[in-house]
């Protein structure tokens, strides 16, 4: 239990606030630690044009990308890859145009996970959000937009964010208090400094995200395969009109002791496969990998370390965001050979099979997984001589792979996928220098995305060092 007095002068500045969460939060330590800030401190508000957020609407969602704008749920913003496949009607979004993301603008998630901030790239513009997020629009007059960000980001930042936080079951926070969080004028070389990191990283990240699209349009093109429609897979998204039932015979001899579930032996799903092996020649997954197969972690005890000690356990929530934080646990009793490998393939192994879900999308290991130790719930690989890494990984990642391995699911609340049908799925094999050349661009891609991170990672670090140095 903590117990504090408060003052009444405390409790006058903000606005009555009585409850213990606010005045025995970290951010009355953070608040006490700004006023020793040998720099004259600003508000979120006065670096900005504008903080806002959106009014409440109802969505009107449509099946694909010809016929709406692409949405964004507030816990969508801090994922890496922000193509969750969901529409809002391209009418509606007209309606609704200043809600309409832009680059370089800073968004705080504001209802249940409160405080989590993005900075926005490129690959945000033409993407509406819901009007459940706070956006700041910076202006760099003060302070640097950039520097903002980092500041937000950082461990200070975030105990300011989340400490008028409010409400019973799911928390929330105004964009009221928002504007009003004090912000340090930093020296102008620090602002810089800071501003060019978190610039440099979301030039990285654009143009990583422009390479594995290049990359995915090579290997549709090599492989003689079109686009998937959504009337050609299982969906689980919001209803569509005059979409067919999904009904069918097989013949006895499809149905084996592996499965006798309809949605395996799906007739859209055998369609898929019938049209990939009917295009182009065809290896099942299983003979792409090496003599491992398909593994995964295993059970280990979780026993929680204080960050920086033991080692860092990443699970599927935590995984597809663009900065991975995870949590640190003892080394004891935990198989240290099954740590991450660079080049390693993983799927998420557990979930549900709403459209927006991460259930069955692909992570490439690259140099920041390097070392990691994820969850059980993963189905890891990794590759023989026959099929590179990177290869192997855009095919999976791609409308054809994330399809076909979901139609390997069983399950009711949650699922997951069955290993027996999952090392079936057919890989397209193409000529060795066309395969080298996608893996060689997703490497690439995959080596800025590390890039970004560690410099994202380096901007909030140093405002973090800054601000800790005060405390003398």
């Amino acid at each position: 239990m903590k117990i504090e007095s408060v003052k009444y002068s405390a409790v006058k500045n903000s606005v009555w606030r009585f409850d213990p969460s606010f005045h025995l939060s970290e951010a009355v330590y953070v608040h006490q630690l700004l006023e020793k800030s040998p720099y004259k401190m600003s508000k979120v508000d006065c670096c900005s044009d504008r903080v806002f957020l959106g009014n409440i609407f109802s969505r009107n969602f449509v099946k694909d990308k010809e016929y709406g704008v692409p949405y964004l749920a507030a816990s969508d913003t801090v994922l890496s890859d922000i193509n969750t496949g969901a529409f809002l009607s391209k009418r509606q979004a007209n309606e609704l145009s200043y809600l309409m993301l832009e680059k370089d603008w800073i968004l705080v998630t504001c209802s249940g996970t409160v405080g989590n901030v993005t900075y926005t790239n490129k690959c945000f513009e033409n993407h509406i959000a819901t009007h459940d997020l706070i956006r700041i629009v910076p202006n760099d007059k003060i302070v640097k937009r950039g520097c903002v960000y980092a500041y937000l980001s950082s461990k200070f930042g975030h105990c300011l964010l989340t400490q008028s936080e409010f409400g019973g079951v799911v928390k929330h926070v105004n964009d009221e208090y928002v504007r009003n969080v004090p912000i340090p004028q930093f020296p102008a070389k620090f602002q810089e400094k800071v501003d060019n990191l978190i610039k440099e990283s979301a030039r990285l990240r654009e143009e990583a995200n422009d390479i594995q699209k290049a990359a995915m349009q090579i290997l549709y093109s090599k492989t003689g395969l079109n686009e998937v429609s959504i009337d050609e897979y299982n969906y689980f998204g919001p209803s569509v009109e005059k979409r067919a039932v999904s009904s069918f015979v097989i013949n006895k001899k499809l149905v084996t002791p592996v499965t006798i579930n309809a949605f395996n032996l799906s007739l859209r799903n055998r369609n898929l496969i019938k049209r990939i092996k009917r295009t182009i020649e065809t290896k099942p997954l299983i003979d792409c990998l090496d003599e491992n197969g398909l593994f995964s972690t295993g059970s280990f005890p979780r026993i929680e370390l204080n960050p920086g000690h033991g080692v860092m356990l990443i699970n599927q929530k935590d995984i597809f965001d663009t900065i991975i934080k995870g949590k640190y646990i003892s080394k004891r009793n935990v198989r240290l050979d099954r740590l991450v490998e660079q080049n390693e393939i993983m799927i998420a192994g557990v979930g549900t099979l709403a459209e927006t879900e991460s259930f069955c999308r692909c992570i490439y290991a690259n140099e920041y997984l390097k070392g990691k130790l994820v969850s059980g719930e993963f189905i890891r690989m990794k590759t023989n001589q026959s099929v590179m890494s990177g290869y192997l990984y855009l095919w999976l990642s791609s409308d054809y792979g994330f399809r076909l391995i979901r139609s390997t699911q069983a399950g009711t609340k949650l699922c997951r996928p069955i290993p027996k049908l999952l090392e079936q799925i057919p890989v397209p094999i193409i000529k060795r220098d066309l395969m080298k050349k996608i893996n060689d661009m997703v490497l690439d891609s995959q080596n800025k995305l590390y890039q970004s991170v560690m410099k994202e990672i380096d901007a909030i670090s140093l405002v973090e060092k800054e601000i800790d140095g005060w405390k003398a």
